[in-house]
């Protein structure tokens, strides 16, 4: 959740040099969009809100652009309603190996649509479950690769933590700034940015609604690497090709070998992570992976 950037306010347009004034209020509702086709899609799936497309050798790495322009890519339903259909296809392409998800050179994602929640009521929101669908990108099973220019505030900063690797451009910034609406995160503000930079970071941006820049937050850990504005997208591809020249069902399991550790004790995420590795005992990758060591070859896994 949080503030969307209003279009046309030039604090916003130029505010990675020189940052966002901390009385902005920033709202553009959620229509309009241009309708853009999927690249590469064999449904040729036709989307409002974003652009789709298969990049890297042989189309191993899906790309998702969100496609929000005037917003600044603020984080509506119908939108995340299609990032949720853009995911799943991609999770369904036994050639896609990893995902990427990214935004524009001025924002990632401002935040959620303002204009969409102002009118709700609490009845409402409680009983539609709201934001409960947001969770699509970390169910997905495949490695997913944010690539953060810009803004990532709010729902979008939260979107950014729920992917599994963020590479961020080098005039990023990250925030959590619903204080500023009278409000609280509502995606993962306050339980994944607390795990990322420890409690009195977190504390300090969801209290105050400041923001962090790409340099600081490669400091707290919560990004992996600041890369040139021009070359992050290329490199979060890069990355993900890699990825998907692995086994896909290993991968799978490393990957959540690795989420686990946030949800489990120590003690229960070893004997988790002990059963997952027998468990690629039972897989044809792993007897050929080990079989191209010794033999000082390059494997050549079929995700069995």
């Amino acid at each position: 959740m949080a503030m969307s950037l209003r279009f046309g306010f030039k604090t916003a347009i130029n505010g990675c040099r020189r940052g966002v004034s901390s009385q902005t209020q920033f709202f553009t509702p959620c229509m309009g969009a241009v309708r853009n086709m999927s690249s590469g899609s064999e449904e040729s799936r036709i989307y409002d809100y974003l652009i789709v497309e298969k990049r890297g050798k042989n189309d191993c790495v899906g790309l998702i652009q969100l496609n929000r322009p005037k917003a600044l890519n603020a984080l509506c339903s119908p939108l995340m309603t299609e990032l949720a259909e853009a995911l799943d296809s991609f999770e369904s392409d036994e050639n896609v190996g990893a995902i990427v998800i990214t935004g524009s050179s001025k924002a990632f994602a401002a935040g959620a649509d303002i204009v969409e929640m102002a009118p709700k009521t609490f009845p409402a929101i409680f009983t539609e479950k709201f934001l409960a669908d947001w969770t699509k990108v970390c169910d997905t099973q495949k490695p997913v690769i944010a690539a953060v220019n810009g803004y990532a505030l709010g729902g979008g900063c939260e979107l950014a933590m729920m992917c599994d690797i963020i590479y961020a451009g080098e005039t990023a910034k990250f925030g959590q700034p619903e204080i500023k609406l009278g409000t609280i995160p509502g995606a993962g503000g306050t339980q994944r940015l607390t795990l990322a930079v420890g409690k009195s970071k977190a504390m300090e941006l969801a209290l105050t609604g400041d923001f962090m820049d790409a340099s600081e937050a490669l400091s707290r850990g919560l990004v992996s690497k600041v890369v040139e504005n021009e070359k992050l997208v290329d490199e979060a591809i890069a990355v993900g090709e890699k990825i998907s020249s692995y086994s896909k069902p290993i991968v799978a399991m490393c990957k959540e070998a690795v989420n686990k550790s946030y949800e489990m004790t120590l003690s229960e995420g070893l004997s988790f992570e002990r059963r997952l590795f027998h468990g690629s005992f039972a897989t044809n990758d792993r007897r050929i992976g080990m079989e191209a060591f010794v033999n000082n070859e390059k494997p050549k896994f079929t995700d069995s």
